[in-house]
């Protein structure tokens, strides 16, 4: 009683724990609303606590701040804000404060508006305040993080039925023999201690500890592979997970804006490697490298990248490379330094006397550069390709920096579209030389007789390592489907680099078309579509709903705030450890250290070990109460005295089962694993073949123990005698038995007998314990044991090793018609 007591305890509190822990999003979502404002009160300027804030006050925004509530911007300078948190999109957002025409628009397209807890990468904005707390964006999150309730796993549903299953018939069983006892004329003391004593042996009360030390075990063997599980049903949910939700910025893409694409002079050049660090190489139509001195044009393309940019590229020995500034400027320097140029060199060379900031009103960037042998100076431009072509009189048409008038400028739109429409982010770059007596830049002076040089395509480029990853998904049967809050484009590109979608006409809900769909619609687009795009977070966390009620066992993947209504109600939330905010963490049931898509990938093959493990110990503890079922009844009906007494069966329970399913939970994974389907969320803890083999293990276990009880009656043993002798039988059974559950289909023989050191250990253990009750005194007092003789164990082994018989001849059955029945399959082909 004091142990199952314990077991109790410790478990209520481990599950308390880790909940009060998951509880913590609502606090980090707190803490991440509540920045310090500069405000205008009374005709000052003043600074108050963000949570002060009331609607109708003036904020100040500058470089670096957080922004402190939802606000309506009445004034902006070159003002640029990271809503990836909130949005998704992982390019900075440019701001403006002209009125929007649209009535319903997503969030990243409200140009007018900054929110509550998004970062200000450049320039000043002076905005009124609209929202604050709840009223927010981010506080319209919040609340809905609060009100979601979590899914079940589908292990912790199954587990909870098949527990009421296996406590209503055990009671009947229990109940029965007590009946059957009495009703045969045994005492009413001896049939009460049997019932009690049957109940406490086939009741699989070591199954919560080793479900939970299985658990334990997955999640130290995930940590291994970066990803920290935070719940522990988490670890088996990962296993039987159908889809995968994943964020696309940061999770399957880098979060660092790559330049891929050069378009020079009529030459197209490619640009490898990916992130911000300069490491690749710029290759003509030829596929080798280029050298620059022998395209002048494209370096010219590049000089303007640099010298048109107000951002750095940064290097610390610990951070490696990382951007100062806008990583779309920043792209821009990694490709010239891929080209072999220097930053700091071109800089001195080509000092810049002045510029005009970007504008989103301007759609362009400009800067006066002086010639470095004083001939003049330089007008460099760089902007959006519609705009810049306006600008412009003349081109490059050629590599070696040839000009010509501009007089097809539709072939200049072709090219820009064809980028476009492959994801990429399109700039233009233009040039025009000025005499030395400029001095200062005005958009009047600069917006005509300009010369194309080029357009340079940028993208947040997938993760290498995420289109293995969901190759592997794919064949283990799992859907992967990408949300994001970036613009359609970028996400159908991004998700056809991926293998995720195929084909021309991919189907695609955006944020708008969600709005208006009703639930019963979604239900069933949801069925086909893998890519939603500029998606809202409350939309998020309606597709997740509409999945799982769909029967899917959903795991969502994200980083930001947006994504945690979302991550909470999945059946498992995975958040990245880099990137990924506070919020996001603390809803979270998985982090993910490498922020890496095929780390959450590595972890559902752990997940699927995980059951098949719980599924093994499951097996094992079963199979000595099915035979303790069969026997006693039988033993009862046939008017046999008891095999076993009460304190037998206890022992039993403990000798048998209290070492080996312990040690069954560090088993490793079988061949394949990762293969198959994933699990069905209604499949049972007890499958068909479980079930059949739980009742031939069952039956020969029984049947042989009754055989070698009536063998030593026979014999003319006393009755304590015999009755360790049906003991030792049952206990030696289930040592033989531990070995066949280690896999449903391998014969024992093929598997190591070290791979699970443990397991070989504990069952030494075991055979020395039983020796220990049947030979020294003071156990033969307690448990009415008698020694045993040479020719008994003798015996009783051969008679025990029947059960690896009877399981090796029924796997050999199922893979003799598994292999016939895949010839008839082909046949059929």
């Amino acid at each position: 009683m004091w142990v199952i007591l314990a077991v109790v305890i410790v478990n209520a509190v481990i599950g308390f724990t880790q909940e009060l822990r998951a509880e913590q999003a609502i606090r980090s979502l707190a803490a991440l609303a509540a920045p310090r404002a500069r405000v205008i009160r009374g005709g000052r300027e003043v600074e108050v606590d963000g949570a002060h804030l009331v609607p109708g006050d003036i904020v100040l925004l500058a470089s670096g701040a957080r922004v402190p509530a939802d606000l309506r911007l009445i004034e902006v300078n070159r003002l640029e804000i990271d809503e990836s948190a909130l949005t998704g999109e992982s390019l900075g957002a440019s701001k403006d404060v002209r009125p929007l025409a649209a009535e319903r628009l997503a969030l990243g397209d409200l140009k007018n508006m900054a929110f509550m807890g998004t970062l200000v990468l450049s320039g000043r904005g002076k905005g009124l305040v609209t929202g604050t707390g709840r009223a927010t964006e981010l506080g319209k999150i919040s609340e809905q993080v609060r009100r979601v309730k979590p899914a079940p796993t589908p292990l912790q549903v199954q587990l909870g039925r098949f527990s009421r299953w296996l406590g209503y018939g055990i009671l009947a069983v229990s109940g029965s023999a007590v009946l059957l006892g009495l009703a045969l004329g045994r005492s009413v003391p001896e049939m009460l201690l049997t019932g009690i004593a049957l109940a406490v042996g086939v009741i699989p009360e070591g199954l919560p500890v080793v479900v939970t030390i299985t658990l334990a075990i997955g999640v130290k063997r995930m940590a291994g592979r970066n990803a920290i599980v935070r719940r522990l049903p988490a670890v088996e949910t990962l296993g039987s997970t159908s889809v995968i939700a994943s964020d696309k910025t940061g999770t399957l893409t880098k979060n660092e804006m790559t330049v891929q694409v050069i378009f020079v002079g009529g030459v197209t050049y490619q640009v490898s490697g990916i992130g911000f660090e300069p490491k690749g190489w710029i290759t003509g139509p030829n596929g080798e490298p280029v050298r620059l001195k022998d395209h002048p044009a494209l370096r010219l393309c590049l000089r303007a990248g640099l010298l048109a940019n107000e951002s750095r590229l940064g290097f610390e020995k610990e951070r490696g490379w990382y951007p100062q500034g806008d990583p779309t400027e920043v792209s821009l320097i990694v490709a010239a330094r891929k080209a072999g140029m220097d930053p700091d060199q071109e800089t001195r060379a080509f000092a810049v006397v002045d510029q005009i900031p970007f504008e989103s009103d301007l759609m362009y960037m400009a800067s006066l550069c002086r010639h470095p042998r004083g001939e003049g100076k330089f007008i460099f431009v760089k902007g959006a390709p519609d705009r810049v072509l306006e600008m412009c009189t003349h081109v490059v048409t050629g590599p070696t920096g040839e000009e010509a008038p501009l007089e097809d400028r539709g072939a200049i739109l072709e090219q820009y579209r064809a980028l476009a429409g492959d994801g990429l982010r399109v700039l233009a770059f233009a040039y025009r030389k000025e005499s030395a007596a400029v001095e200062t830049l005005w958009p009047a002076s600069v917006e005509e007789g300009l010369t194309l040089i080029g357009l340079q395509g940028m993208l947040d480029p997938p993760r290498e390592e995420a289109f293995q990853a969901i190759s592997q998904a794919k064949q283990a049967g799992v859907r992967v489907i990408m949300v994001t809050g970036d613009h359609q484009v970028t996400a159908v590109a991004v998700a056809r680099r991926l293998g995720m979608v195929r084909g021309e006409n991919v189907p695609v809900l955006t944020g708008l078309e969600l709005e208006d769909m009703p639930d019963e619609e979604l239900y069933h687009k949801v069925r086909y579509v893998n890519v939603f795009a500029r998606v809202a977070p409350l939309q998020k966390l309606r597709i997740v709903q509409q999945l799982i009620k769909r029967g899917e066992v959903v795991a969502v993947t994200g980083d930001g705030v947006n994504d945690s209504p979302a991550l909470k109600a999945a059946h498992i939330g995975v958040a990245m450890g880099k990137t990924g905010t506070d919020a996001a963490k603390e809803t979270s049931d998985m982090i993910v250290t490498d922020d890496n898509f095929a780390s959450i990938f590595a972890a559902v093959r752990e997940g699927r070990v995980v059951f098949e493990n719980i599924r093994k110990v499951t097996l094992f503890l079963l199979s000595t109460g099915l035979a303790q079922i069969i026997l006693i009844p039988t033993a009862l009906v046939l008017l046999m005295p008891l095999p076993l007494l009460p304190a037998q069966i206890l022992w039993l329970n403990l000798v048998s089962n209290g070492l080996q399913d312990v040690a069954l939970a560090f088993e490793p994974g079988e061949k394949g694993i990762i293969n198959q389907p994933p699990r069905r969320r209604t499949e049972p803890v007890i499958s068909r073949l479980m079930a059949e083999r739980l009742v031939i293990i069952g039956a020969v276990i029984a049947v042989g123990t009754l055989y070698t009880f009536l063998w030593a009656l026979n014999q003319g043993y006393s009755l304590d005698h015999a009755r360790t002798v049906a003991l030792t039988t049952i206990v030696l059974f289930q040592l033989f038995n531990v070995f066949n559950v280690r896999s449903e289909v391998e014969s024992v023989f093929r598997m190591r007998l070290l791979s699970n050191p443990f397991l070989f250990f504990s069952v030494i253990a075991s055979v020395i314990a039983q020796i220990m009750i049947i030979y020294v005194p003071a156990f033969q007092f307690v448990f009415r044991t008698a020694p045993l003789n040479a020719q008994d164990w003798v015996v009783l082994a051969l008679v025990a090793t029947t059960v690896i018989a009877a399981v090796e001849a029924e796997k050999a059955l199922r893979r003799f018609v598994r292999v016939k029945r895949a010839e008839a399959l082909a046949r059929r082909r």
